[in-house]
């Protein structure tokens, strides 16, 4: 059962296509020119989270520069109506579901908790506890087999998230109760200051699986493509009824973990150019060209579609109004204890003192 420690690879550094029968592809110009435009419309996206966040707009912003490839790839692999639990940096994952990019928006900026819009496109929301919400998305597919669906559940975690008790757990009980859960781990080599080799001495994060009696599949995680057919067959695995797998996508967060981290005290600008060397969306362009799909028209026509998203999204947070501070008792309790009822209303009579509250 031991994965290859050599990731999958459909497409070279260079972008020439390398065709494999376990991995066909099974994509038409109109699927390769729509994942074009939503990698340019991640980066671009991005890019004006992390300006908001620059000029006060934003709490905090955690960047996916780097890991766009992973992110379009395997989202694009799912049904519609397939769940994803999504950690924090699958902003990615949001383009392709169609999720406004405003509702994210609030989540960073603190107008609404764990983001909008999300549950209309299967989403569960943003989760940044590290690795607590694989719990739930083992729970969400055993619903889905108990109730006989053919829906698949997706887990997004980082390599950092592999060494909490919750991931485990969660694969374990997915793979004893054969639950269609796919565990998507976006190796992007640093757990914040941490690097993947002072988390794990097994020869790959893909190995882990070996212990839960599961596939581990390691793939190209700049290569979207590779991304995507490794998904697709582990998601056709399990609509088969054949239970979760292990992927791990080798990547690169180019970026710092969040806004609030200095990266170049861990880590060396040489490390951090080599790897923009193999920068996902170049590579990606770069066989559209071989391919005979590119034209300036296509390359336009993605950047003006992603000017406009990262428009719509500077227009729906640029000094949003916050909310009522006491919504935050809403949604805790169906009905609400006493005790939460007293808290309450400390908090009403704190807001109106400070003339906060309307």
């Amino acid at each position: 059962m031991a994965p290859s420690i050599e990731p999958v690879q459909l497409l070279s550094p260079e972008g020439a296509l390398i065709e494999r029968d376990d991995y066909p592809l099974s994509l038409d110009d109109h699927d390769y020119i729509r994942i074009h435009e939503q990698l340019v419309e991640t980066r671009t996206l991005d890019r004006e989270f992390v300006n908001l966040q620059r000029q006060g707009q934003l709490a905090l912003f955690p960047s996916c520069l780097g890991q766009e490839a992973a992110q379009v790839g395997s989202a694009i692999a799912l049904d519609s109506v397939d769940w994803i639990f999504p950690q924090y940096r699958e902003l990615g994952v949001f383009v392709v579901r169609g999720v406004d990019p405003v509702g994210i928006g609030h989540m960073w900026r603190g107008t609404w908790h764990g983001g909008d819009g999300l549950l209309e496109k299967n989403c569960a929301p943003l989760s940044v506890p590290i690795g607590t919400h694989a719990l739930h998305a083992v729970g969400h597919a055993l619903g889905s087999r108990l109730l006989r669906e053919t829906t698949v559940t997706v887990a997004y975690v980082g390599d950092g998230a592999t060494s909490e008790g919750d991931v485990h757990e969660a694969m374990n009980f997915a793979a004893v109760f054969e639950t269609p859960c796919l565990f998507f781990v976006q190796n992007n080599q640093w757990a914040i200051s941490v690097p993947v080799s002072r988390q794990t001495r097994a020869p790959s994060i893909a190995h882990k699986a070996i212990a839960y009696g599961i596939p581990g599949i390691r793939c190209d995680g700049n290569d979207v493509l590779a991304c995507y057919a490794v998904t697709r067959a582990a998601a056709e695995r399990a609509r088969r009824g054949e239970g979760p797998t292990l992927i791990e996508a080798v990547t690169y967060r180019l970026g710092p973990h969040t806004t609030s981290d200095d990266p170049t005290r861990y880590r060396t600008d040489d490390e951090v150019e080599y790897w923009r060397s193999l920068d996902p969306i170049l590579r990606y362009e770069a066989y559209l060209k071989s391919a005979g799909i590119w034209s300036q028209e296509i390359e336009r026509a993605a950047a003006d579609k992603a000017a406009e998203a990262a428009g719509r999204l500077r227009a729906g947070i640029y000094e949003a109004p916050h909310g009522d501070p006491l919504e935050l008792f809403d949604h805790v309790y169906s009905t609400s204890p006493p005790t939460l009822e007293r808290q309450r209303e400390q908090l009403r009579a704190e807001l109106d003192a400070k003339g906060k509250h309307e």
